[in-house]
């Protein structure tokens, strides 16, 4: 692995690590009031959009860490529907 792709995995982990803790409170709390259904329908799309992009460039740092942000944020969405009315 070279310095760029690792890069990449560095950048993806810190980002996407740092939804973690905002999924775990929704689901802790059973409360999404405060989480935008726009700003989680974007998220949605725009991650997949991004894994899309990994897939098609073979980028395996974007590919891995939008996948996993993809899950996150269809758990955000998830406690929005739920809990966010």
């Amino acid at each position: 692995m070279d310095w760029k792709e690792l890069i990449g995995f560095i950048g993806g982990f810190l980002t996407t690590m740092g939804m973690v803790p905002q999924v775990w409170r929704l689901f802790k709390l059973k409360s999404a009031h405060e989480i935008s259904l726009t700003f989680s329908l974007f998220f949605i799309i725009g991650i997949a959009f991004w894994l899309v992009y990994g897939i098609l460039h073979g980028l395996m740092s974007v590919i891995i860490w939008n996948g996993i942000a993809l899950i996150l944020g269809c758990g955000m969405f998830y406690a929005k529907m739920k809990w966010g009315r």
